[in-house]
């Protein structure tokens, strides 16, 4: 069953009279949607212990939550001391998804900076084993999946290839297709069912039906220029892409089952509950 939820609530949590993360979980549930994903974009600026009241509440209506590491993490940061703080990042992902009782952890692999990006990508690669195999070896990953994401700018590791392939390299590993960045970087190339299963397709071919089906997803349209992503928009700008029913014939075609999480500028469970209708309606035929 594919779960459709918001990264965040939007102006419309607050215009209703919400506020704090405690009041999230039956609000997401009476709009509809069954996932919620929380973001430490910015850092790790919540308690354990308001994590873990969280998380209950979260349990008790139903809604699967991820969590999203801070944006600067980069694997590919020539400098061991920058690294391991990114590798701190993650393990403090990993202690934040046991509090909550959250069980995937969306993150960035990599930024090139001066590296060519093979070498980039090259030492992405050698620090995601080093990284992952060793918690693996510590028990840390028991029952989690850890989602590096597809990235939506030149300079940045991550094109759709280069994340499934990373994912080979521990079975906690399962792509974060965020299909907006994927159009933005590729200037506009999601506009069929066919142009999504290229994407699908090589995942299956390269991970095998279990990791692709468990893959998360992100959903946005995004403006775009000469160097990728620019910003983020809501669903109803009818400039740019992608448009969400291609990806749902996919999904279906496919029977695929992910978690597809909204990340619209301002109007994400909103536009969630869009994408579910479309994906419903296209169901029911």
């Amino acid at each position: 069953m594919v779960l459709f939820g918001p990264s965040g609530c939007g102006d419309e949590f607050i215009e209703e009279g919400h506020k704090g993360i405690l009041e999230v979980p039956q609000w997401i549930k009476s709009k509809g949607l069954d996932a919620y994903e929380y973001s430490f974009g910015h850092g790790y600026q919540m308690s354990s212990e308001k994590a873990q009241e969280a998380g209950i509440k979260f349990k008790e209506f139903d809604v699967k939550l991820s969590l999203h590491a801070p944006f600067y993490i980069n694997f590919a940061n020539p400098d061991d001391e920058m690294y391991q703080k990114t590798q701190g990042y993650i393990y403090t992902g990993i202690k934040f998804l046991r509090a909550f009782n959250a069980d995937r952890l969306v993150f960035h692999p990599a930024s090139c900076g001066k590296l060519t990006r093979e070498e980039a990508l090259a030492l992405t690669a050698n620090r995601f084993s080093e990284t992952f195999d060793k918690m693996e070896e510590e028990g840390l990953l028991d029952g989690l999946l850890l989602c590096p994401e597809t990235m939506g700018k030149t300079m940045q590791i991550g094109t759709y290839q280069e994340v499934v392939d990373l994912c080979k390299l521990n079975k906690h590993l399962v792509p974060t297709f965020d299909f907006g960045h994927i159009n933005s970087l590729e200037g506009g190339t999601l506009k069929s069912k066919d142009d999504y299963k290229r994407i699908l397709d090589y995942s299956l071919e390269n991970i095998g039906f279990e990791k692709t089906n468990n893959c998360h997803i992100h959903f946005s349209k995004i403006q775009y220029g000469a160097k990728g992503e620019i910003k983020h928009l809501n669903y109803d700008d009818t400039m740019y892409g992608p448009e969400f029913e291609g990806l749902a014939e996919a999904l279906i075609e496919y029977k695929l089952s992910p978690r597809v999480i909204c990340e619209s500028m301002s109007m994400m469970p909103h536009d969630a509950q869009i994408m579910k209708k479309i994906y419903m309606k296209i169901l029911d035929k």
